[in-house]
């Protein structure tokens, strides 16, 4: 079969790439640059806790040398510390690197993977499709026709593939900006990102605006002071200006010795296009949205689009085409990063609204600087991932669904588990297979060798449970997971979301949670799975 054609060689597009070649689905990467991108201190990204796994997945190597995990988060108002928050445990650390490290591992990757292709200096002007595949056309030094199974669009906000598919791309322009400083200094607050408002330096008016300070290695900081509204331009001297009277403030005496890095002016819009999907062409990432206003991150939405997508193009590609999976693309992640999009513009004129702001929310300062910190740290309406509850690919009525810490739909906890083989892994490093993860939750298996009770209890039935389900699907032990009893059988899809909760061993509902999951495809053997599920697990049982 023909591979996926994708079109964009950034972090997105790349993603997509690896994640595909982790289930042995072949990609062709169009790239209209050379193969290499300029390193640029003043362009970062900070990536979730979810994300950053993602990515370490896919690239296969530690992110730490190339980033920095924050040790903690402070915000503050005038000289006044409103909120703490020390990473770890129970809240893990963002990983902020810049954007070009990363791309270099993700190329790197890619560069020894088996399945992936790039195709330097290829420049797409032609898309065009029929039932059996696609077919995309490069100019340029290397100017030639591809022909692919599916085609998708990671080439950026001014994408070529949507503007092919004349897909709409509504929304607002210049939402907000921000000048942008990289520079090396010894900063009061080592390892700690730092939001500040109406710094006591800064008297009045839109100028008192707020700064943002994110470390990177190497004693390096990204620094982004909120501009007002309007076009003007930002000067050297005024960027030098900020930087000294910045440290300055900060150090409470004499400007610090520092040496600037890099500098930028980053520009936030909103827009979400009308479609996603088109037949065999879909769109990922900057294509699909643009977003990132009151610390919520574009990329970190992007690379959930290529989890979200790879699992299902894989089973399309493997399995033949599947209208109701790949529709769920748009369905999903359109609803996700809409829901974003809507809270960013509901809260944008309260949190901006100046001295009138106490006018519209009770509790003003103390509450605004809680909801921003939430966008910063990735809770609330402004930063928390995307949920999937509402999911066309949700199951419906199963008798049997327990409540757990994780409601349906989310992103599952990172715990422990015990591997087919008998390993202890981290269940995020199972992830990403193109299959489903059946985890039973039995206090006490830690401790004992798997062979001791893998043919104990309720495991025989549940394994045959698991054998007959629709889909592949891989059975993991762990010995506890948030507020689940034992032997509750959590279900999770290939991009780490919950798909329910079982009590115990019911292969019939975990049957039906399976096939909706994946879209209800029902051939005759899927049927049949269905009909002899509980007759195969009693037969194990006894």
């Amino acid at each position: 079969m023909d591979p996926v054609i994708i079109v964009g060689a950034g972090p997105v597009g790349l993603s997509l790439a690896l994640a595909l070649a982790r289930q042995e689905v072949p990609s062709v990467v169009l790239d209209e640059g050379p193969g290499k991108d300029e390193p640029r201190l003043a362009r970062t990204v900070v990536l979730r806790a979810d994300t950053a796994a993602l990515m370490e997945r896919l690239t296969g190597e530690p992110l730490d040398q190339a980033g920095m995990r924050w040790a903690g988060w402070r915000a503050m108002r005038r000289k006044q510390v409103t909120r703490e928050v020390t990473f770890g445990g129970d809240e893990p650390a963002p990983l902020h690197i810049a954007q070009h490290e990363l791309t270099g591992a993700l190329r790197a990757a890619a560069a020894a993977e088996r399945l992936v292709r790039i195709s330097v200096d290829s420049r797409l002007d032609t898309v065009e499709q029929e039932p059996s595949g696609v077919t995309a056309h490069t100019r340029g030094p290397k100017g030639t026709w591809w022909r692919g199974s599916y085609l998708v669009g990671c080439d950026g906000p001014r994408s070529t593939v949507r503007k092919l598919l004349d897909i709409r791309f509504p929304g607002r322009t210049a939402v907000e900006r921000h000048a942008v400083a990289a520079l090396r200094a010894e900063l009061p607050w080592p390892r700690q990102a730092l939001l500040h408002r109406t710094p006591p330096w800064r008297t009045s008016g839109p100028s008192a605006g707020e700064i943002t300070g994110r470390p990177l290695p190497d004693g390096v900081w990204r620094l982004d002071w909120l501009l007002p509204p309007g076009k003007d331009l930002v000067t050297p001297e005024l960027l030098v200006a900020r930087v000294r009277e910045t440290l300055q403030g900060w150090s409470e005496g004499s400007v610090p010795a520092y040496e600037l890095l890099d500098t930028g002016v980053h520009t936030v819009h909103h827009r979400l296009a009308r479609r996603w999907r088109v037949g065999r062409v879909l769109l990922a990432g900057d294509a699909a949205h643009l977003l990132g206003a009151f610390g919520t991150q574009g990329l970190d939405e992007g690379l959930r689009d290529a989890d979200n997508l790879a699992w299902k193009l894989s089973l399309a590609w493997h399995h033949g085409p599947h209208d109701a999976l790949l529709d769920s693309y748009q369905a999903e992640r359109r609803a996700a990063v809409s829901a974003r999009l809507r809270a960013a513009d509901q809260a944008l004129p309260l949190l901006r609204a100046g001295g009138g702001i106490r006018t519209y929310v009770p509790g003003a300062a103390r509450g605004h600087d809680v909801l921003l910190s939430d966008g910063h740290l990735g809770h609330g309406p402004l930063g928390a991932p995307g949920t999937y509850a509402h999911s066309p690919l949700a199951p419906r009525h199963l008798e049997a669904e327990v409540p757990v810490g994780t409601p349906p739909g989310e992103p599952v906890a990172d715990v422990r588990v015990t591997a087919e083989d008998g390993s202890f892994v981290r269940l995020r490093d199972r992830l990403g297979r193109a299959a489903l993860l059946v985890v039973l939750i039995a206090p006490g298996t830690g401790v004992w060798e798997r062979r001791h009770w893998v043919s104990a209890g309720i495991m025989p039935r549940l394994a045959a449970a698991v054998t007959a389900l629709p889909c592949p699907a891989e059975l993991l032990v762990a010995e506890s997971y948030p507020g689940a009893a034992a032997h509750t059988v959590l279900l999770i899809r290939p991009d780490g979301h919950l798909v329910t909760a079982l009590n115990g061993v019911r292969p019939a509902d975990l049957y039906a949670a399976a096939e909706a999951a994946v879209g209800g495809r029902r051939t005759r053997e899927n049927a049949d799975g269905l009909e002899n599920a509980e007759a195969t697990a009693g037969s194990a049982a006894t």
